[in-house]
């Protein structure tokens, strides 16, 4: 139960990142959840240190959500540089 609460929940984060960087019309239903969860492995590894925060997506709760939400937005945005970097 907890890994279709954990794709739900990548696919909400990635979605509402995607929105944020304005990347929503070139990403899929899958490229949201996979945003979502690597961005709240990313959102865990930096706010676990640095806040003392933890947030599972494999169980619904908001503070999990904006984890992998920051995440999925940190993602993007490097991903966003590299791709304006080599087109330049």
């Amino acid at each position: 139960m907890g890994w279709i609460i954990a794709l739900i929940v990548g696919g909400i984060a990635g979605w509402l990142a995607s929105m944020v960087m304005k990347r929503d019309a070139s990403m899929g239903i899958i490229l949201n959840i996979v945003v979502g969860c690597v961005g709240s492995v990313i959102g865990n590894a930096l706010a676990g240190p640095l806040l003392g925060i933890r947030g599972s997506v494999q169980e619904f709760s908001i503070v999990g959500l904006l984890i992998a939400f920051v995440g999925a937005v940190i993602l993007l945005a490097i991903v966003n540089f590299f791709q304006r970097r080599s087109v330049r």
